[in-house]
């Protein structure tokens, strides 16, 4: 008899940590959701931030020769991610839309394209705004004096990708923040309900002279485990998630790297461990101040 009685308590204390584990993934899944959304989002904004054109265009008398050199010295710069060559009939190319259209110009100018040698380069992402370029493109000018005599880029799209993203942004952090509070509310009040059923234990161990700090550490690593392995499980349902989706929108894969998924899971792994560690300190601190009597 006394063998069913331990073995139906020890099966209850098993039933109730996984019951914990889970409720607390299932949680942390979807605040990884919204966290996953912000990051991917993040990542399409660069993204198109670092796909802004920069045009550069050089002073008629200089040479194809000195403007590669030129080409060569802005690739060294930090703000620049990618830049490359654009001869006069590479130029004609971009800017007609079919090849009759060109013959025709080159006709017209006597076999020659009538637009001049430019360099293009894209900026990396943390520059493409408005002061930042025109910081950008000031000190390409004084640079190259009497070189390059014009910077250009469209201001309207530069403007639409910093303020089009924000917006989202804004609100992905706004439903991020309301999810984490109903996050806290959910995780602590699992974790409570939990350790009523271990009050009594918890108050028979600090009647003996067990101290504080000694009743509390085999509940925190509990805590820290429970968190562990909950962001573990959440991590897992949302890649799972992504991955499926993944297979329906190719771009996923390009918004979300190996280094996304580590912010993720770093993300959701010290949520998971702070709230389960808040919690259970709380909830024990609450069950060590109260008196026998009004355990029950």
């Amino acid at each position: 008899m006394k063998g069913d009685v331990e073995k139906y308590n020890r099966k209850g204390r098993q039933t109730g940590f996984i019951s914990v584990i889970v409720g607390i993934a299932l949680v942390l899944f979807m605040l990884g959701l919204v966290i996953g959304a912000y990051f991917g989002l993040e990542n399409l904004q660069n993204s198109a931030k670092e796909q802004i054109e920069i045009d550069l265009f050089f002073d008629p008398q200089l040479n194809d020769a000195d403007i590669k050199i030129i080409e060569q010295e802005l690739a060294q710069w930090n703000e620049i991610k990618h830049i490359w060559f654009v001869s006069p009939e590479r130029a004609l190319e971009i800017f007609l839309d079919n090849e009759q259209q060109a013959q025709e110009i080159y006709a017209i100018y006597g076999g020659k394209s009538p637009l001049p040698t430019s360099v293009t380069f894209h900026p990396i992402s943390s520059v493409v705004n408005r002061e930042d370029l025109a910081e950008l493109s000031s000190r390409i000018l004084k640079s190259y004096e009497g070189k390059v005599s014009e910077v250009s880029y469209d201001e309207n799209r530069v403007n639409d990708v910093n303020l089009g993203f924000l917006q989202w942004i804004y609100l992905f952090v706004a439903i991020g923040i309301l999810l984490a509070i109903v996050a806290f509310a959910m995780i602590n009040n699992t974790i409570r309900l939990s350790l009523y059923s271990k009050r009594f234990i918890i108050k028979t161990m600090q009647l003996v002279g067990a101290k504080s700090s000694f009743i509390r550490a085999p509940f925190l690593w509990r805590a820290i485990l429970q968190g562990f392995l909950s962001s573990c499980i959440g991590m897992g349902l949302l890649m799972a998630v992504l991955f499926g989706i993944s297979k329906y929108m190719e771009q996923l894969t390009i918004i979300y790297t190996f280094e996304t998924f580590l912010y993720i899971f770093i993300s959701l792994l010290l949520i998971g461990i702070f709230i389960s560690l808040f919690s259970t300190w709380f909830a024990l601190n609450r069950y060590l101040r109260k008196r026998l009597d009004d355990l029950y």
